[in-house]
């Protein structure tokens, strides 16, 4: 009994949120380039179809650990996170993030604290394939307001069970089919 009590205390601790003050502190836009040659890999019953390299420096606003289904054996984490404005704290105070079901939403009850179209082209969730085991004990102790790092590629994956799924290659869209599933190389958190 004492060793699960110990357990749920380091689990509340360790998941809390990182406060931070004011101003953006993610300011730079994702980055996205076309890829030197088609790349496709296989990770478990998936194949991971290479569609363009991305880098992003980015605020996580939320995230969701998924445990079940077929999708969860290559893609374990989804994160919504924030650039730009969407990482300032100030504008995050009054805007509630949640997710569900894979997808990401935001809600805020009277005027919005900027213009709905930087909230949008500003924000994403993301779908995450690590590459390897350090890649993953990296991400899968993000953080609500971590700021973190991501290097690899944007991805389409195809399985027999669930079909494709399609990358967003936009950081302007929303709604089903905007999420971007990123295969990661490499992950930093500060």
């Amino acid at each position: 009994m004492t060793a699960v009590v110990l357990f749920a205390i380091w689990q509340a601790v360790a998941s809390r949120p990182i406060h931070r003050g004011p101003g953006e502190v993610a300011a730079t836009d994702p980055l996205q380039s076309a890829l030197d040659a088609p790349q496709t890999l296989t990770k478990g019953e998936f194949q991971v179809i290479g569609q363009a390299r991305f880098s992003a420096e980015v605020r996580v606003l939320s995230r969701e650990r998924y445990r079940l289904g077929a999708l969860a054996d290559v893609a374990p984490l989804d994160i919504a996170v924030g650039w730009g404005p969407m990482s300032d704290s100030r504008v995050l105070e009054t805007i509630d993030i949640t997710q569900s079901g894979r997808f990401y939403f935001w809600h805020y009850d009277h005027e919005p604290p900027i213009p709905t179209q930087d909230i949008v082209s500003h924000s994403a969730n993301w779908h995450l394939v690590p590459a390897n085991s350090a890649v993953w004990r990296k991400l899968s102790g993000l953080r609500i307001g971590d700021v973190v790092k991501l290097d690899g590629m944007l991805v389409n994956l195809q399985s027999p069970e669930v079909g494709t799924m399609t990358t967003s290659l936009r950081r302007d869209d929303s709604g089903a089919g905007a999420c971007e599933i990123i295969y990661v190389e490499y992950a930093s958190v500060r």
